[in-house]
């Protein structure tokens, strides 16, 4: 059990996470329902979310209080050759997950969680997740052992609690079939939520919304469909806040509502590999790794990795890539904590990736704050994929993909109804939880508690690298021992 120094400010915290959801978009006519706890609580408007600014490495880092650096999900995707040498290792499916686990004797997320704090004092933990199997998992990547209870969307096999897959069925008939947008899959978390969570009174709970993140990339992001995703999401969330409500102590319940990253809108596809290959390079891809002298990742942004190559091939690729008018950022290992060992690359510990499973190389293709069709700042490429060019997607550095939304509600620990600019980030969250429980963090956890003021001043870093024409910025913040990313830049 831990010892329990830090003063318990609440009874119970309630989490709803938003997938996807940009700070502009928390609208009257969209998320009148976020609003409430807005009006109530306390926006943090300059939180950010880890780079790549992607989900399953944003869930990790919601769950660990830390970057990629610290907890080793260090992308959607990654090669990861102590769990899988044929092909790319995919954080999304649990075949993979369990493989990893397997191989790494429990370690695929080596970090604790604020859920692995919350057992060690005896607390309990009920997640409705309607993400995927991979974000299910790795917010409470140790349910089953800490005892908490994880509910998926996707099924008891997606869960490591499938107890909690029957008991929705049981109650409330069989798992919403697949459609765009996904509005019967919230609305079923919320009953989940509603009908058998909030009645137990657990310590935490948490509810992670997939909409509007899913309609965003495939119906993009200002389209009616995404937009009726949204307000749905919101409308059930707006369900779960009035059983809160009904609650006789729910002035005990804290209420904190958070998006892992935002969206920006694409104009084209870009072949970015296909073209690679052309020039002459030997790149892996998937599940076509033979003979190939490096492995790649595609994206809005993605990793490079030697595989039976030297570091010419990896030098070679650097500046190729440097010289696309396509790419924004290239960063490779640390030379200094602003250069990367390949001339003109930024070091990847600028932007927190220097786990040991670490890419040798990482790319980010252009983007910028043009307005997209419907008006929305934030227009990019990605790669030839599932979603089409006009999709929303993220996983870069520009303002839109970082800026997450963060309010946090309960009259003794937050401001009420006001504006907070200090730094903050989702890493933030699980510190912050522990906090109004009265737990201490983990040692592992680079975020703080919100509850309380900045011990610190904040400081404004940059970090610039030049090759030729090339020019690539990443702008940061730094306080109480964390970085947070700010954005990029590209001349």
């Amino acid at each position: 059990m831990l010892d329990l120094k830090v003063t318990k400010k609440v009874n119970r915290v309630v989490v709803a996470v938003f997938d996807g959801l940009r700070p502009d978009m928390v609208r009257p006519d969209l998320t009148p329902n976020i609003l409430r706890v807005a009006l109530k609580g306390e926006w943090f408007r300059e939180a950010r979310s880890v780079f790549p600014s992607v989900t399953r490495v944003a869930t990790t880092s919601i769950a660990t209080g830390a970057p990629p650096a610290v907890h080793g999900v260090v992308g959607n995707s990654f090669y990861f050759p102590d769990v899988l040498k044929n092909r790319i290792f995919d954080t999304s499916n649990s075949t993979d997950i369990f493989i990893a686990e397997t191989a790494l004797d429990g370690h695929y997320i080596g970090s604790a969680t604020f859920g692995d704090q919350l057992a060690k004092a005896g607390k309990s933990l009920h997640v409705v997740h309607a993400g995927s199997a991979g974000s299910a998992y790795s917010i409470n990547p140790r349910a089953k052992q800490n005892g908490h209870w994880t509910f998926s969307i996707h099924g008891e096999t997606a869960t490591q609690t499938p107890v909690a897959v029957q008991e929705a069925i049981e109650r409330f008939g069989p798992l919403p079939a697949k459609e765009l947008p996904k509005l019967k899959d919230q609305d079923y978390a919320a009953r989940v939520m509603t009908d058998i969570v909030l009645p137990r009174r657990p310590d935490v709970a948490l509810v992670w919304f997939s909409e509007p993140d899913t309609s965003f990339h495939y119906l993009e992001l200002g389209s009616e469909g995404s937009l009726a995703g949204l307000r749905n999401s919101d409308r059930a969330f707006g369900i779960i806040l009035d059983a809160i409500e009904l609650m006789p102590d729910s002035d005990e319940v804290a209420v904190i509502v958070a998006s892992d990253h935002g969206q920006i809108s694409t104009e084209r596809a870009l072949p970015l590999f296909d073209q690679a290959i052309q020039a002459g390079m030997s790149i892996g891809r998937g599940h076509d790794l033979h003979n190939k002298s490096l492995v790649a990742t595609t994206g809005s942004s993605g990793e490079v990795r030697l595989l039976s190559g030297d570091q010419v091939d990896l030098e070679r690729m650097a500046g190729w890539l440097m010289d696309h008018p396509d790419v924004s950022h290239v960063f490779t290992r640390d030379k200094n904590g602003v250069e990367g060992t390949i001339a003109g690359t930024l070091s990847l510990n600028a932007v927190g990736q220097t786990h040991a499973r670490s890419a040798d190389l990482m790319y980010i293709l252009r983007s910028d704050v043009s307005l997209d069709r419907y008006g929305l700042p934030g227009l990019g490429l990605l790669m030839p994929g599932d979603v089409a060019p006009g999709g929303g997607y993220h996983g870069g550095v520009n303002p839109y993909e970082l800026n997450t939304v963060l309010i946090a509600s309960h009259e003794a620990s937050f401001a009420r109804g006001e504006s907070n600019h200090r730094p903050a980030g989702i890493i933030d969250i699980g510190p912050t939880i522990l906090d109004l429980l009265g737990l201490p963090k983990a040692a592992t956890m680079l975020g703080i508690s919100l509850t309380e003021p900045a011990k610190s001043e904040a400081q404004r870093v940059s970090f610039e690298t030049t090759k030729g024409n090339f020019i690539q910025q990443i702008m940061c913040v730094e306080e109480e021992g964390r970085r947070l990313i700010l954005h990029g830049g590209h001349l």
